[in-house]
């Protein structure tokens, strides 16, 4: 039979409510009981039933976090549970993740599942809810949930973004700079938001620079390394010229490199590439890859700071992205 508060009172020769003030902190009780109270704890091997405390008080230490888990793999992702597992343990809070599997019902159930958890707040990376429906879903709530990369319209002060579409410009302004005019492009997916602003990013540097587009110089990548890839080799069968590439991440840039130095091509010589996210393995490639750095930490850690309130905190946290500039692409030679 599982042991009860109860019993933890009866050994320690207490009431069962000042087990429940010890329990829940509270500096009112005398410490010899404070030590009577572990110490049967101890002895009973009791263990307190938390999530059944948090819904008779309707609070618990627990910080929720929502991604799908098609999102899961690759270093990015990992990335971002670690800083959110970092700071929740830095504020005395404790990281829940919640999978929001395949559909827009499930990532609500995911949600849902946190909400009825009494979080103190929750953290969504969307995969499949659009801004009206998170937009909604913040207003119901009676704890703070906030938005990670995805732009709520109506509610602006719940979204914490970097600006993809300008860190892609930089980009591709530096690889402009540097002499290339036959610039390609390896996208993730058409429907992500961040890919449709690196996306625009390419084609207005393009026209800004009177730089040709071509359709042929426009591959799908899915944000893979094998996507990376194949997308690489479909570039190699097109007849079209291209001396550098512009993949929207780093997993993207490294499956591209592998099909690019596979067929032949010397990098960055004869081929650059450049990626976006500044995963760990790309500062150790050959060449190793030059890639806008992404603040995952400082995203994370002002999502937090606005659930725990502390605004002022979070309002100075600064989430533009920067380049990592390294040796993934060549300057060509000026005509």
């Amino acid at each position: 039979m599982a042991v009860t508060m109860l019993d933890v009172a009866n050994k320690a020769g207490v009431s069962k409510s000042t087990v429940s003030r010890v329990l829940n902190g509270k500096n009112i009780v005398r410490p010899e009981l404070v030590s009577r109270v572990f110490e049967a704890i101890k002895d009973t091997g009791y263990r307190p039933n938390i999530l059944a405390q948090s819904l008779s008080s309707r609070q618990t230490n627990f910080i929720g976090f929502v991604i799908a888990n098609v999102l899961f793999d690759g270093p990015y992702f990992s990335s971002l549970m670690y800083h959110a597992a970092s700071f929740c343990e830095d504020s005395g809070h404790q990281l829940v993740m919640t999978d929001g599997k395949r559909s827009k019902v499930e990532e609500r159930h995911a949600i849902n599942f946190l909400l009825d958890m009494c979080c103190t707040g929750i953290i969504i990376y969307p995969k499949y809810l659009n801004d009206k429906e998170l937009a909604s879903i913040i207003s119901n709530a009676d704890i703070p949930i906030m938005v990670i990369n995805h732009d709520i319209e109506e509610l602006p002060q719940y979204a914490i973004t970097t600006d993809h579409y300008q860190s892609a410009v930089k980009m591709m302004e530096y690889i402009v700079g540097q002499g290339h005019k036959h610039i390609a492009i390896i996208r993730g997916n058409v429907c992500s938001g961040t890919d449709k602003q690196r996306y625009q990013a390419y084609r207005d540097v393009l026209a800004k620079y009177h730089l040709p587009y071509q359709c042929e110089r426009e591959q799908q990548g899915n944000w893979t390394l094998e996507g990376g890839y194949l997308a690489a080799q479909r570039l190699l069968e097109t007849s079209v010229q291209v001396t550098a590439v512009l993949a929207c991440n780093d997993d993207m840039a490294i499956g591209a490199s592998k099909a690019f130095k596979k067929a032949g091509l010397s990098l960055p010589e004869e081929m650059s590439v450049v990626g976006f996210d500044n995963s760990n393995v790309g500062e150790y490639l050959s060449p190793s890859l030059t890639s806008v750095n992404i603040p995952l930490k400082a995203l994370t850690q002002k999502a937090i700071l606005n659930i725990l309130g502390e605004h002022e905190k979070a309002v100075a946290i600064d989430t533009s992205a920067s380049i990592i500039f390294r040796e993934s692409v060549h300057q060509m030679m000026t005509e």
